[in-house]
């Protein structure tokens, strides 16, 4: 026993974390039975924020008075009821935002200038000297932003030095932004080529991605998702691209993760990545450094350094 902070850390993926807590803090995994042992004696908990938290369990710890979300995302994260029992929320800020719009340029450029068959071409020996693959320039092509915060921002100049008209539709109006925004997802559905999702995932928001959307898209349209996966209906994706009402996909996202191969493997027209947007090394470097500042703050009763709500 100690008298310094007893921190759970939650998920097995996240175990190179206990060795950065413990010169600070008592830190101890959640999924090894010494962990759930003391689960009422845990001042803290560290999470990732796309994976549900156990309302039962949180039930059990009667000392938690702060949820450290490792990531960006805290959509796992019942706020009502941490904030009905004072229990601060904290998460990784911006740390990756830049990445996963490289991550969602490059899987427009995969799938635009179709650099996945091509690859899959030459090594199956169907490249042929009379054959050339046509693709479409990204220059004048249309994108449409769903969800303007650090990542549709950060997408939106990139795609504006790659020459693409654009245009973005959120919850609020945003006056600082210089490019258009649309009277709501279908207005901006039929008005792009390209629609990509970089919108923070909540339960009102769950499924706003629909057939509707998808038919105004259309043929020729390309729906890419870098966000989180319950805000596309993906049965309704995969019927779309299946009957060719919708001209493709690019996913980063699944609605249930890992997606099982088997779902996708006639489905036509789609690039597929497993959730990996936001995983290099630098950004899980910075969503470190961002959880040790927070968890020093929330222990020297400073302000958090990144607050949720």
């Amino acid at each position: 026993m100690t008298d310094r902070p007893l921190i759970l850390v939650a998920q097995p993926h996240m175990a190179p974390l206990l060795d950065a807590l413990s010169p600070r803090y008592d830190a101890m995994a959640l999924w090894e039975e010494k962990g759930q042992a003391r689960l009422a004696e845990a001042e803290a908990l560290v999470t990732a924020g796309e994976f549900r938290l156990d309302p039962a369990m949180l039930e059990r710890m009667e000392k938690l008075r702060l949820i450290a979300c490792f990531t960006v995302g805290y959509d796992g994260v019942d706020l009502d009821w941490a904030r009905a029992r004072g229990v601060a929320v904290t998460h990784g800020g911006d740390a990756n935002a830049e990445d996963v719009a490289d991550h969602a340029l490059g899987l427009i450029l995969a799938h635009r200038r179709l650099i996945v068959l091509g690859d899959r071409q030459v090594r199956t020996g169907e490249w042929t000297a009379g054959a050339k693959m046509l693709t479409r320039s990204m220059a004048g092509a249309r994108i449409g932003i769903v969800g303007m915060g650090s990542i549709g921002i950060a997408l939106a100049k990139r795609a504006e030095a790659m020459r693409m008209r654009i245009g973005w539709w959120g919850p609020r109006e945003k006056p600082e932004l210089v490019w258009q925004r649309a009277e709501g997802l279908e207005a901006l559905a039929r008005d792009s080529d390209v629609m990509v999702i970089a919108a923070k995932a909540t339960e009102e928001n769950r499924g706003m991605i629909d057939a509707s959307v998808m038919d105004a898209l259309g043929p020729q349209g390309l729906l890419v998702n870098v966000a989180r996966g319950q805000l596309v209906v993906e049965d309704a994706l995969i019927a779309a691209l299946r009957e060719g009402r919708l001209g493709g996909a690019a996913l980063d996202v699944f609605e249930n993760e890992p997606t099982p191969a088997g779902r996708w493997a006639d489905v036509p027209n789609v690039v597929l990545t497993p959730h990996m947007g936001g995983a290099t090394y630098e950004a899980v470097g910075r969503m470190r450094d961002m959880l040790l500042a927070n968890l020093a703050a929330f222990f020297a009763g400073e302000a958090l350094v990144s607050p949720v709500g």
